[in-house]
């Protein structure tokens, strides 16, 4: 599916955001309308690997919007390079904004997509790193059918913002869509309790979700300047994933839900 690329600038309580548009094109069927997706970046923000996955995800049926999550440090349009100064940049900023303006980023971006002339108001999120944390803060708006969070790192312990608990853990009995989580078990960023955390606290609250552990480390699915940690056949697999619960929960007409829970019945 052919895709038309553009951007909107929003206004924020901290001044402008560009928010990146890859909508689809189907240049006979000018009345198409598909569901919204949301994509949180890493902290190099909307790089090449980003652009690209945003691009993937539009062209299976979704206008896609992605934020510049860092627009209250860097100048509109700024990628912030895949090198030691970058990452420390990126990080330093990470740590630096308020829990509460990237949840207004989400809220916004998800406006953006709403209004789409394109979007049909189904909407999901996803992203990776940082954005895997920012797409399960985004799916605490009711309006978030599915949410795919890649690796995403800072949930157990909050170093995204300035909160001392894990504010992300705490409100996500908030969460009404359903997740897929999805992980590197040599991940680094991510210590094996602190998944485990993030597994038994999702339990607890019944949030709906997937859990995906596979044996790969950080940004495995960055097809850029990954330091030899990208997995062209795992990121595939994950993709597949990904559109597979997109296309259960924001695709099909599935009408109301019904109360309650189907029996599971214990045969072989």
């Amino acid at each position: 599916m052919l895709i038309k690329e553009s951007h909107v600038d929003v206004n924020t309580s901290s001044g402008l955001m560009r928010v990146h548009i890859y909508a689809p094109n189907l240049a006979r069927y000018p009345n198409a309308r598909f569901p919204g997706v949301a994509v949180f970046t890493e902290i190099y923000q909307v790089t090449g690997p980003v652009e690209r996955f945003c691009r993937k995800i539009a062209s299976e049926g979704h206008v896609v919007a992605c934020p510049e999550s860092y627009h209250e440090f860097e100048p509109i349009g700024t990628v912030i390079p895949y090198d030691n100064e970058g990452t420390d940049r990126g990080n330093k900023y990470k740590i630096q904004k308020e829990l509460s303006a990237y949840d207004e980023d989400a809220k916004l971006t998800l406006d953006v997509l709403a209004q789409h002339s394109k979007c049909n108001g189904r909407l999901a999120a996803t992203g990776m790193c940082l954005g895997g944390h920012l797409a399960f803060r985004c799916a605490f708006d009711k309006r978030v059918e599915a949410a795919v969070c890649y690796f995403a790192t800072d949930i157990h312990s909050e170093t995204l913002g300035k909160g001392k608990k894990s504010d992300s853990l705490v409100r996500c009995k908030e969460i009404t869509g359903e997740l897929l989580m999805i992980f590197g078990k040599q991940d680094t960023h991510i210590p094996t309790d602190g998944r485990q955390l993030i597994y038994n606290t999702l339990t607890k609250d019944n949030v709906i979700f997937s859990w995906c552990e596979y044996q790969a480390q950080h940004a495995f699915i960055r097809d850029e300047s990954s330091k030899d940690r990208y997995d062209a056949a795992l990121s595939r697999v994950c993709f597949e994933s990904m559109m597979e619960l997109f296309k259960r929960t924001i695709w099909l007409q599935r009408g109301e839900a019904e109360s309650g829970h189907e029996k599971i019945e214990h045969v072989c």
